[in-house]
């Protein structure tokens, strides 16, 4: 059985207390058992992980470059938080391991601050999510399963 990670980045182990009318009130335990439940529901099996450190969400996504490329993960949702809108570090690691990634945001980043509009990450997805909330990772799941069930067709 194939799986899936959830990448969480900086700040998203305070959901529920930081800035709860753009991220909701939901925790990040919340967020995982809504995963597992997605990921269950497609046939995956969750890996589910957060880091307020850059370097360790580097060598995070580099792992999954090589799980997906030996046929053990599906692909990668990746919320980045804040480091969506800075890391260059991010993109490269996504870009250099040709990682099928779905890049996850709680709001519409374009309804946001100015500086906040551009994305990173988005450069090297192969789709983004914006604006669902929590109920964003349950469909970012979603598209990952029927990304990999059309690669394994081979379409």
């Amino acid at each position: 059985m194939k799986t899936i990670l959830v990448l969480n980045g900086s700040n998203l182990n305070l959901l529920g207390v930081h800035k709860p009318a753009i991220l909701g009130l939901h925790s990040l335990a919340y967020v995982e058992a809504v995963c597992a439940a997605a990921c269950a529901a497609h046939g995956f099996v969750l890996d589910f992980r957060q880091s307020n450190h850059e370097g360790v969400l580097v060598e995070a996504l580099q792992e999954a470059g090589h799980a997906q490329a030996s046929g053990t993960l599906a692909g990668v949702v990746f919320n980045a938080g804040a480091y969506s809108h800075t890391s260059i570090a991010l993109h490269d690691a996504i870009l250099g391991c040709g990682l099928t990634v779905v890049e996850l945001n709680f709001a519409n980043i374009h309804t946001r601050e100015t500086f906040r509009h551009h994305s990173y990450i988005a450069l090297v997805a192969k789709a983004v999510i914006g604006g669902f909330g929590v109920d964003g990772y349950a469909l970012a799941i979603a598209g990952l399963a029927a990304m990999d069930k059309a690669a394994e067709a081979g379409h």
